[in-house]
């Protein structure tokens, strides 16, 4: 019962939202008492805690799973972006702007978890990219890999690009598109061009 509220609750935050979805709405939605929730969770916050580290481990696990395959690093980065975007459904409701707003605590403990598996997988990408000189030799490797997260993380602010204006599958593929750019050799370059002209 307990793993079924979680993916209940992880469905419904996805979908509509920390602040909008309530207790009563994934009691309703289960068919369940809320008491029979509290019996598993105390409040809450206790709630989307458990569904934030959940969702942040099941997308970690999945992203090891892409690093694993060991692909052309430019094919990597894409691949990954397809997978995050399709586990939180493009990410409609920008559930980490909405926890940044509602739960402090809970996304700083999340955004420096976040931190330690994107700055793994990013730095192994640069390394191999650097290896198969499909990036520049000059770049750092350190500095890209902070810089890289924190522009991950500002293109979740809705004050800063909002979805009306921004979607975010448009506006992660922009990035991504800017980042490479940044970086690549003319070989690399050339593997960019192919996967946008191929979309």
């Amino acid at each position: 019962m307990k793993d079924k509220i979680l993916n209940t609750a992880s469905d419904l935050f996805m979908n509509y939202g920390f602040k909008s979805v309530t207790m009563d709405d994934i009691a309703h939605k289960m068919g369940i008492s809320k008491k029979t929730i509290y019996q598993h969770y105390a409040n809450k916050t206790k709630l989307v805690e458990a569904t934030t580290l959940h969702t942040f481990n099941m997308i970690s696990s999945g992203i090891n799973g892409i690093c694993a395959l060991n692909k052309n690093p430019i094919d990597e980065i894409f691949e990954i972006k397809i997978f995050v975007m399709n586990f939180l459904k493009d990410e409609k409701t920008s559930p980490q702007y909405q926890l940044q707003k509602y739960y402090p605590k809970l996304f700083t403990t999340l955004n420096k978890k976040q931190f330690e598996v994107m700055d793994t997988c990013v730095k192994e990408n640069l390394s191999r990219g650097l290896a198969q000189k499909l990036y520049r030799d000059s770049i750092d490797i350190d500095f890209i890999s902070i810089l890289y997260f924190h522009n991950m993380v500002s293109l979740k602010n809705q004050e800063l690009f909002s979805n009306k204006q921004f979607p975010i599958s448009s506006l992660m593929d922009n990035y991504l598109e800017y980042h490479l750019r940044g970086i690549c050799t003319p070989k690399g370059l050339e593997v960019l061009n192919t996967i946008i002209d191929n979309k």
